[in-house]
């Protein structure tokens, strides 16, 4: 005959608390024993029965109300510790110390198990923005101290009267420039906060997409044009719902990445189709490439993946951060393929009918 577990369990229990009741009812024998020898006094078996057995349950009872009294005195001390913890916890989030993490046993605080996680989940993400902000204000600071730094230091050559015309007019181009860069800086950051808060006010509008990508290559001409770089372009006919503006910074952008990452005489693809509802732009050079570890950081802010090379040509690392913002604003995604020294692929997918 087999037995469900449950059924052995029970079986158990109950022998146990027989166990037990027996072992209290001997203990009150011999306590009965003691008490009628002392007072030279002996009841007939059957009293002496329902004594001993009457105050075997007795002794049992206060045993378990005792030791659950006790439990009890200690769970709550846990409680009102844990919750005392949490309190605490909330007053260093407060005061900008995020370094919390609440331990606890979760069979004892069952009633506080979602708020203890939700603290520690909280002071974990605002941990993570603590390290982000940090990291956005060392890097503008950075990035506005740079061109200022030469700003003053050309600034304070040009107090020199013994200067030639020739260099005079070098030193003020190099002024302009990083002050140009500075403003774009500048601007960049603006659009950024912009696109990051809740409510970014999109001015939707049907439009030609393929018109608007041809119209931002020839913008771009005297640029590709001095390096001889050769444009092939495969676009269909795509009417889009966006923001104009917003999406003509985007192809700005990556044609302008890619003429400037290309070396002389090198190409550059560009490809737009539609199926359906959805938008595919595509655009491919024959530049230095991105290492692949790099390619995971690209659309960070402030992130340059060849440093020596931004350094050179300009850049201050916030380009793809708005063209990934922008595109995603429009519910659209990008993805980036590319291999050291064998050029880039950028793909954008985008919604033909953008639903806000």
């Amino acid at each position: 005959m087999k037995f469900r577990k449950g059924k052995i369990h029970n079986i158990f229990g109950v022998l146990l608390g027989l166990i037990v009741l027996s072992a209290f009812i001997i203990l009150a024998f011999f306590i009965t024993s003691f008490i009628y020898k002392t007072i030279g006094k002996t009841p007939n078996i059957l009293i002496t029965q329902m004594i001993n057995s009457l105050l075997g349950i007795f002794f049992l009872v206060t045993t378990i109300f005792s030791t659950i009294n006790f439990g009890s005195k200690n769970y709550r001390e846990y409680q009102i510790n844990m919750f005392k913890s949490i309190v605490e916890a909330m007053e260093k989030m407060s005061k900008g110390d995020f370094n919390v993490k609440l331990e606890y046993d979760h069979n004892k605080i069952k009633p506080f198990v979602a708020l203890v996680k939700g603290v520690n989940s909280m002071a974990l993400e605002l941990s993570t923005m603590e390290k982000m902000r940090q990291e956005f204000v060392s890097n503008v600071s950075h990035e506005i101290q740079s061109p200022l730094t030469s700003i003053k230091g050309f600034a304070q050559v040009l107090r020199n009267n013994n200067l030639s015309e020739a260099e005079r007019v070098h030193y003020l181009n190099i002024i302009e420039t990083e002050s140009t860069r500075l403003s774009k800086l500048g601007d960049n950051l603006l659009k950024l906060a912009t696109l990051d808060s809740d409510q970014v006010e999109l001015q939707l509008k049907s439009y030609r997409l393929d018109k608007q990508i041809r119209s931002t290559i020839l913008s771009l001409e005297p640029h590709w044009e001095r390096k001889n770089i050769e444009f092939e372009i495969f676009m269909d006919e795509v009417e889009v719902i966006g923001d104009e503006g917003m999406l003509n910074q985007v192809w700005t952008n990556l044609i302008h990445n890619s003429i400037k990452f290309t070396e002389e005489n090198g190409q550059i693809k560009i490809y737009l189709s539609q199926f359906q509802d959805k938008v595919e732009f595509k655009i491919i050079d024959t530049g230095i490439g991105i290492d692949k570890e790099e390619q995971q950081h690209i659309f960070e802010r402030f992130y340059k993946a060849d440093k020596a090379r931004a350094r050179s040509i300009g850049g201050n690392g916030l380009g793809l951060s708005i063209v990934k913002r922008i595109i995603e604003v429009h519910k659209g995604s990008i993805e980036v393929q590319s291999e050291l020294g064998n050029g880039s692929t950028f793909t954008i997918y985008l919604s033909s009918k953008f639903i806000k």
